[in-house]
């Protein structure tokens, strides 16, 4: 049985790699859009910054670059890429006994290309460059916890952690595009719908799916739906609901509120899913981002913060 402590810390470990490739990948997406001054670039811009979250609203006028060098190294926003780093680096030094040479190498490896003294020279020299390399490394860094890390409960608290912020952050994605606030006829832009897939790394896989027909739908339908695809939403709850029912169970007491069952509910709810009801997408998308929040909740009750007499033998 795993200590709280170190569940705690590689399950913040995943979300923070996760969260760090995200806002990476976004920013890079909307770097290359916005060398065009269009209305395609516009409309990039402002699908990426409002998935971002709160970096638009700033009573001060910043360009794209300035935007995204503010989102990877204000250190003191804590949604940054450069404050995910540094805490997923945290946490890792607090279980370093638990992780592998090679996936603690990686690590500071990401750590020091956003907080190292040429960081920002680099980025201002070629920023998607730069960004491409953080993406890079942090595919390495997944791939050196795969192929190094013994399979058992701390790589699935680590993996669960990937998996809630991603099937989140992708969420909060397709809101932006096809919630409510995307207005009446939402991702009408051929250039944003590229753009949105690529924020995605979806491109690719979706062309092989769908050719070259890229329609509004057929994009929410593969990013919501796609059983195969590791970064839609549903191939995440997949695995969450796998992750947590392998994990050790810490009671003996049935909770109709635990992970298992409330990430069971979630899968089950987007495996029947039916399209048709997903032309007004905001429903189904605002359930995942409040179940994947009941699920984190969950966790922390049952294998982090839970009262220590419910874990005494009697």
């Amino acid at each position: 049985m795993m200590l709280a402590r170190v569940a705690d810390s590689l399950y913040w470990i995943g979300r923070y790699i996760e969260r760090a490739e995200h806002l990476c990948r976004i920013s890079e997406v909307m770097l290359t859009a916005t060398l065009d001054d269009n209305e395609s670039a516009t409309e990039v811009a402002r699908i990426a910054l409002a998935a971002i979250g709160d970096h638009e609203e700033s009573e001060e006028i910043l360009t794209p670059v300035e935007q995204v060098r503010n989102l990877l190294f204000d250190r003191d926003d804590l949604g940054s890429v450069g404050a995910s780093l540094s805490r997923a680096r945290e946490n890792a030094r607090q279980v370093r006994d638990q992780i592998t040479t090679e996936t603690w190498e990686r690590l500071n490896i990401l750590y020091l290309r956003v907080t190292g003294p040429y960081a920002e020279q680099e980025f201002a020299q070629s920023a998607s460059t730069y960004l491409h390399g953080i993406i890079a490394d942090l595919h390495l860094f997944k791939g050196a916890a795969d192929a190094t890390m013994s399979h058992g409960e701390g790589w699935r608290f680590l993996l669960l952690g990937v998996h809630l912020e991603r099937a989140q952050r992708i969420a909060r994605l397709l809101d932006v595009c096809f919630g409510d606030h995307a207005g009446p006829t939402p991702m009408t832009d051929h250039l944003a719908q590229m753009a949105v897939l690529r924020m995605a790394c979806a491109l690719e896989p979706y062309l092989r799916v769908y050719t070259a027909e890229i329609h509004p739908l057929y994009v929410l339908q593969y990013l919501l739906f796609d059983e195969d695809f590791p970064r839609s939403i549903r191939f995440s709850t997949a695995r969450i609901q796998e992750y947590l029912d392998k994990l050790a169970p810490r009671s003996t007491v049935v909770s109709r509120a635990g992970p298992e069952r409330l990430a069971g509910r979630l899968n089950a709810r987007l495996e029947f899913a039916d399209l048709d009801e997903t032309l007004g997408a905001s429903a189904i998308l605002g359930a995942v981002v409040a179940e994947c929040s009941r699920i984190h909740h969950a966790v922390y009750e049952t294998f982090i913060d839970y009262p220590l007499e419910q874990r005494l033998p009697a």
